[in-house]
């Protein structure tokens, strides 16, 4: 056994949970990263799960199964997680995206923790466009797996951190400050950021990608190829038999690296007791993938042209994730931004490297005794500091008062920089009022996406003898992680009202219900945040509104983060979720006014001061709320209690997931 497992330190420990691939790394007493290997002695781990009767196979071996029992194994579940009509059955048990992803996390940290002992805390990468709800369920994975603290940081920023600590700032003086551009394509996902840096912070100054866009999808275009040429000679269509197409994915994954070393390779198609080989050149695959190129090189011009910036604010592209290594994709790089490419980094190592820097980075902190780091190597990380930004932009629904639709009003826009907030006041509209109602939603991944309602700010037992027009201030905020956090506070008596984030369940849980009322009016005003020891005094809290065009497409369910249990145990537990149904997106100006309240429920009242939740009109002035004539003021009161970073899961009981059919 090694010696460097003991149970009286703290190791810093960071995870790349990949979409084809992942890994784990610890921080050593000199505060070098070193990757760890699986039990098999591997230093990435396929993120592949087999179920074998009563035992679950994670990794190579599972892979290696994959084209004998394709309809026994799980790949790709990054992709899915988050997405609440997405799972799979074996043996009578529902497993989500989670669920698949904390199988693999455990199979990490048993081999971690072989040579490192008791692992309890770690920070896990995620994807900068990931939402609120996936972030929570990468949270609740590690959990699952056993770990009892996740911290998140955003894969190009642990890549940032890998190459600011490892290159610059590390060992020599940074006169000026530097820009890098982080580009990374993993196998799943796509990620680019722009990154400032000197010999103390790490700072994002605009993020954007692709959560559908990867390697894989190079490979999807391969075999495409290969059946359409395969169907020409032989009559019959491989993607018809599961064993063929999980062989046909093999190969291609090899073809993709061998192209990316060599002018040409074979590609073989077996179907049917039928074998053919393809010869397939570099020149052929990179005319069967433009469009995919194109995508990367669209979406890196326009983070440039939306921060109106050139490649000469750029120093250096820093090229991360196994996918990049594709040679088209240096050249598309190296054409548009006229500079020699920095590859310096591990493709696949870099992220889980800067993953336990910043681990490090979190200990050194705390200032705990107990940590492995050397004193040395703790006042080095101690010193850097490191700020993403927000991948998407939060806000409230309201109600567009001409056509009756249901809006989002983002008060935090996208590429905000982490923490950030936006306070607003709201004004109670009878006497004694108990009750106000929000709606919390966040933008889309791109202009054109839906936006996805997080769940409802039930605002319960304000103080008693309230007046009409009591302000109720209600804050906001995305934390370093990226996590949603709402607060409210009755400003009269200074007593803090219970918040929640309440995610409503599905239609197969509950009765169907009228959609619920959202703001009905609103006018411009600008909202400014008073001092808040969580949040960067060199940050402003930005309050311009920005919305999404609209769009028909039907919308998915967000899952029911609320009601998940903890359970830390070596094996994780297959659970269930339940989540609200999502509304198209349009278009409004920010604003801030009272908001009239149904006496009897508490929901906000309609255009016509009728309450579309239990169907009772106002009676009076003052319970619609729109003759009223009500001041508006700024804030003036600070946060008193800021939100801690450290993700808690609720252990409450989880409802019964309805089973699916195996896909």
């Amino acid at each position: 056994m090694n010696t460097l497992k003991t149970k009286s330190s703290i190791h810093p420990v960071g995870i790349d949970l990949g979409t084809t691939y992942s890994c784990i790394s610890y921080l050593t007493a000199q505060g070098q990263p070193v990757t760890l290997p699986n039990s098999e002695g591997e230093l990435a781990t396929p993120s592949v799960v087999l179920f074998d009767g009563a035992e679950v196979v994670v990794g190579t071996e599972a892979q290696r199964n994959a084209v004998s029992a394709p309809e026994r194994v799980v790949t790709q579940a990054k992709r899915y997680i988050g997405d609440p009509n997405k799972c799979w059955v074996f043996d009578g048990h529902v497993y989500r995206p989670a669920d698949i992803s904390a199988f693999i996390l455990r199979k990490l940290l048993d081999g971690a923790e072989e040579r490192l002992g008791r692992i309890r805390h770690a920070v896990i990468t995620v994807p900068a466009q990931f939402s609120d709800v996936q972030r929570q369920q990468t949270v609740e994975a590690g959990i699952q797996a056993g770990l009892e603290r996740i911290d998140i940081i955003n894969e190009p920023v642990a890549a940032a951190l890998c190459y600011v600590l490892s290159e610059g700032s590390w060992f020599a003086e940074i006169a000026n400050d530097q820009m890098v551009m982080v580009f990374d394509l993993g196998g799943g996902t796509f990620d680019l950021s722009l990154v400032k840096y000197n010999k103390s912070e790490v700072r994002v100054i605009a993020s954007g990608g692709d959560l559908r866009l990867g390697g894989l999808d190079w490979n999807k275009a391969l075999e495409d190829f290969a059946c359409d040429e395969f169907s020409k000679l032989s009559a019959s269509d491989p993607r018809l038999d599961r064993e063929s197409m999980q062989a046909l994915s093999n190969e291609v994954e090899q073809v993709k690296r061998s192209l990316s070393v060599r002018p040409k390779a074979s590609l073989v198609v077996q179907h049917e007791g039928k074998r053919k080989t393809f010869l397939i050149d570099r020149e052929r695959f990179e005319l069967l993938t433009s469009d995919l190129v194109k995508r990367t090189e669209d979406i890196t011009k326009a983070m440039l042209k939306t921060r109106k910036l050139g490649w000469a604010h750029v120093d250096s592209v820093l090229v991360t994730g196994g996918a990049s290594r594709m040679p088209m994709i240096r050249d598309m790089l190296s054409r548009i931004s006229g500079t020699t490419l920095n590859t310096t980094l591990s493709p696949d190592q870099s992220i889980c490297h800067g993953a336990a820097y910043y681990a490090g980075m979190l200990l050194s902190g705390q200032r705990l005794e107990k940590t492995s780091l050397n004193k040395e190597a703790t006042a080095k990380l101690s010193k850097i500091k490191q700020q993403s930004v927000s991948g998407r932009a939060l806000g409230i629904l309201i109600r567009d008062m001409e056509s009756g639709e249901r809006r989002p009003h983002y008060l935090i826009p996208a590429n905000t920089p982490l923490p950030c907030a936006f306070r607003q006041k709201f004004g109670t509209v009878i006497p004694n009022q108990k009750k106000v109602h929000l709606y919390i939603v966040e933008s889309g991944t791109s202009t054109q996406g839906e936006h996805v309602e997080l769940g409802e700010c039930l605002i319960e037992d304000l103080p008693n003898e309230s007046k009409v027009g009591s302000p109720i201030e209600v804050t906001i905020r995305y934390d370093e992680q990226g996590l949603v956090h709402v607060e409210a506070v009755d400003v009269a008596s200074g007593k803090s009202a219970k918040t929640s984030i309440v995610r409503r369940p599905t239609a197969a849980e509950k009765p169907p219900q009228p959609a619920p009322p959202v703001l009905d009016e609103i006018e411009s005003s600008a909202v400014s945040i008073v001092d808040d020891p969580s949040i960067s005094t060199e940050t402003p809290v930005i309050v311009t509104a920005e919305a999404s065009p609209s769009t028909k497409r039907k919308q998915p369910v967000i899952p029911d983060l609320n009601k998940q249990p903890v359970k830390k145990s070596k094996r994780p537990v297959p659970t269930s979720q339940a989540g609200p149904v999502l509304r198209k997106t349009v278009s409004l100006e920010e604003a801030e006014r009272p908001i009239p309240l149904c006496n009897k429920c508490g929901e906000v009242l309609g255009d016509r001061a009728a309450c579309s939740a239990c169907g009772t009109k106002a009676g009076d002035r003052r319970q619609s709320g729109q003759s009223q004539k009500r001041k508006t003021s700024k804030s003036s009161q600070p946060i008193t209690e800021p939100i801690s970073g450290v993700v808690h899961v609720s252990p409450k009981k989880r409802p019964q997931l309805r089973k699916d059919t195996q896909e």
